[in-house]
């Protein structure tokens, strides 16, 4: 008798497991179903309503951080909820999930999707055709549209056009931000200068396009000039020139245009420094001074070495800036004048001529030539941290 209740005892207790188990199954599986559903039904609220934008917008916010954070709970009870083993394993992926899923789906799979487009003519893969059947028809061109980039006149002259944006715009920001830095750290004004100088960052680079035409400006020689260049020359004595002999001499119109980042990147390159700069002990200074040191010889033999890595870093950064460059040569000139870069040819490309293919392509080589600086770039700030 009493074997047979430790028996039905133990049969009890298994069908609760059991239960238990099926119960906490079920959670599982229902929890994230309805965080889903919540979420999705949110997208489409977003996507279909009429509603007033402030409401729109209101709920775009809850629903962004909140449905983050909802997904967050949902993922991270379930974890919790496993042996210890396979919590500490798979933790880590819930906390990078959300960044990783969307940096494929907003950066991996529409890089692979441009690719593919790269790889047919002016309208793309034939439509209803199967993936591996688009290979096969008559819109398939192959690398013709990468052959066609670098043998077609103005994707040279875009590409001349950049590496002069880099060779100018990337160091005349770093020599002048590094000069800045160093003469501010030793003014009694640090702050008020440091602060003028970084102010044109707040600026957009169409904002602060649409400010250096005004530069530019012409008046009739019987009128006060506007623009600040033409004022000058008028000052001087001289006669005002013309807007268009400003940015029409190709490819010296560039170094117009470059000036514009210069201007804009320059802040960011002195706070950077300043910040480095502060970093190097007095010690060392005085030391070289004792030596007999000048200031100059210190500048170059101490302070460069000591944040060279700030330098190469902060140089790389605005190299990338200098690749992608579209807003100021767009609003300035239109691309007109030799003023192309692989930036307004893209967009030249794949929205005014609608040639899709050809613009897939030369996106695709803008990223590639991207990639090798942010690879540099990655290792110099591991080399930091490591050091």
């Amino acid at each position: 008798m009493v074997h047979m209740e430790v028996a039905q005892e133990r049969r009890l207790g298994a069908g609760s497991r059991f239960l238990a188990w099926l119960g906490r199954v079920l959670l599982a599986v229902m929890i994230p179903l309805i965080a889903f559903v919540v979420i999705y039904e949110g997208f489409l609220f977003l996507r279909d309503s009429q509603a007033p934008r402030w409401i729109i917008a209101a709920v775009a916010i809850v629903w962004g951080v909140g449905g983050v954070a909802l997904l967050y709970w949902v993922f991270n009870g379930i974890v919790e909820r496993l042996p210890d083993v396979w919590t500490q394993r798979l933790q880590p992926f819930v906390f990078v999930g959300p960044a990783m899923a969307i940096l494929i789906w907003y950066l991996a799979l529409p890089a692979v999707r441009t690719f593919y487009l790269s790889l047919f003519g002016r309208d793309g893969p034939p439509q209803g055709v199967g993936f591996f059947q688009s290979f096969g028809s008559d819109a398939f061109v192959g690398l013709q549209n990468y052959v066609a980039i670098f043998t077609e006149r103005l994707l040279t002259e875009a590409f001349r056009n950049n590496l002069m944006w880099i060779a100018f715009g990337s160091t005349f920001s770093v020599i002048l931000g590094l000069l800045v830095a160093t003469l501010a750290d030793r003014s009694r004004f640090e702050r008020v200068a440091k602060s003028l100088v970084f102010l044109p960052m707040a600026i957009s680079f169409v904002g602060a396009s649409v400010i250096w035409n005004f530069m530019y400006e012409i008046r009739p020689v019987e009128q006060p000039q506007i623009g600040l260049l033409n004022a000058l020359l008028v000052a001087a004595g001289g006669n005002p020139v013309a807007w268009d002999k400003w940015v029409a001499i190709a490819p010296w119109n560039n170094l117009f245009l470059i000036l514009i980042v210069v201007w804009l990147q320059t802040g960011y390159a002195m706070v950077l420094f300043s910040a480095a700069l502060k970093g190097i002990p007095d010690e060392i200074l005085e030391a070289a001074r004792v030596d007999g040191a000048t200031e100059i010889q210190v500048f170059f033999r101490i302070m460069i070495p000591y944040i060279m890595g700030t330098i190469i870093t902060v140089w790389t950064t605005i190299v990338i800036f200098t690749l992608k460059i579209f807003d100021v040569v767009w609003v300035m000139t239109g691309g007109q004048f030799g003023t192309h870069v692989i930036a307004t040819q893209f967009y030249r490309q794949s929205f005014t001529a609608r040639n899709s293919g050809y613009g897939s392509a030369i996106a695709i080589i803008l990223l590639l030539t991207v990639i090798p600086v942010m690879i540099y770039n990655l290792r110099q700030f591991r080399e930091q941290e490591a050091f």
